[in-house]
């Protein structure tokens, strides 16, 4: 199985959290308004998802690779 790696952007997450509603067992927006990567290398079993979640912020502040 391969993985790919999540990262946030914080200077361009304005904590929308379609993140965390199409992804929530991998982002999550903290108290301090801004999406955290919950599983920095994400299961191949979990990429669509993360993918999705990134093609769907609308500051693009999501990279998955």
């Amino acid at each position: 199985m391969s993985e790919a790696n999540a990262t946030v952007d914080e200077e361009l997450c304005v904590g929308t959290g379609i993140c965390e509603a199409t992804a929530p067992d991998l982002f999550e927006v903290g108290d301090d308004g801004v999406s955290h990567v919950l599983v920095a290398s994400v299961p191949e079993d979990r990429l669509e998802a993360a993918r999705r979640a990134a093609a769907d912020c609308p500051t693009r502040a999501l990279k998955v690779e």
